[in-house]
């Protein structure tokens, strides 16, 4: 068999073979590497390519190196996951480097940090003061999670005491104009529905690239002709504005009337109205 062959079949078997490795190792090995992780996968990057481009190499010690560099890490995975202490000595503890606002230079003299370092990282979480955190710990994974002072944090609804609307994730119910079944089905629409909203807004399937559904059942739309306007969804706020009108109305009704019984009755079904709006606000 000429080389040139050989060394294709070689590369190509290779490849497989490590793609399979990999995915049975699970995705943490593509994101967060532990030691074992990390030196598995450069060796067994490194056996893959030398038996690869060498005629000469012995393909049966290839399999078998590189099912000890895959089995040690896959064992490993397993026993850390079953054991605490057996993980915290693999994949190693996280640690503190700021507490209670301040920083603790034992830990950065510890885990090899600088204080070029600690700001540096203090920026990738939007951070540019050292003061303006709370806590910051860096995880087994080398990332830096920061925790800002309550003052220093974004405001958020429950800081406001605003009532907010539960929501879930929007499901993607067209991809390039092919409907995603089961993402309707995730949303407890189905295909009519769908068909009914695109004829509203006098779009055809076969125009639209992608349209997202949210747990409100209002599509947003993207089309393949990027000259057509889409009108955004108006739904909730037009049921708000008419719910509001009502209300008003009957407002309006109890003042003109000179009729007590009539009053009485607009009073009391605009404070029903008035009601019924309150609740349902934080969804529309």
């Amino acid at each position: 068999m000429p080389d040139w062959i050989n060394v294709t079949i070689r590369s190509f078997s290779m490849l497989v073979i490590l793609f399979f490795m990999t995915k049975w190792l699970g995705k943490k090995q593509i994101s967060q590497l532990n030691i074992f992780e990390y030196i598995s996968g450069i060796v067994l990057g490194g056996i893959a390519a030398v038996h690869a481009i060498d005629p000469n190499a012995n393909f049966m010690y290839a399999l078998i190196s590189m099912f000890i560099w895959f089995i040690v890490p896959y064992i490993a995975e397993f026993l850390s996951l079953k054991s605490k202490r057996f993980r915290d000595f693999t994949e190693g503890k996280s640690t503190v480097l700021i507490q209670d606002g301040k920083i603790m230079e034992d830990n950065l003299k510890k885990e090899g940090y600088s204080t070029d370092d600690l700001l540096a990282a203090l920026r990738e979480n939007n951070v540019f003061l050292a003061s303006d955190v709370e806590f910051a710990v860096l995880e087994s994974s080398g990332e830096l999670n920061v925790l800002p002072k309550k003052e220093n944090r974004p405001l958020t609804a429950k800081d406001l005491g605003i009532n907010v609307a539960p929501e879930k994730e929007p499901q993607t119910v067209i991809m390039d104009g092919e409907i995603m079944l089961e993402s309707l089905a995730n949303l407890s629409l189905n295909v009519n529905w769908l068909e009914t909203e695109l004829d509203k807004q006098n779009v055809s399937i076969e125009n639209v690239f992608l349209a997202q559904a949210d747990n409100n059942g209002q599509l947003y739309l993207d089309l393949y002709d990027d000259k057509i306007t889409v009108p955004e969804p108006t739904e909730k706020a037009l049921l708000l504005a008419n719910l509001k009108k009502c209300q008003a109305d009957l407002e309006l009704f109890s003042l003109a009337t000179e009729n007590e019984e009539s009053k009485n009755v607009y009073e009391k079904n605009s404070k029903k109205l008035q009601h019924v709006i309150d609740l349902v606000q934080p969804y529309l």
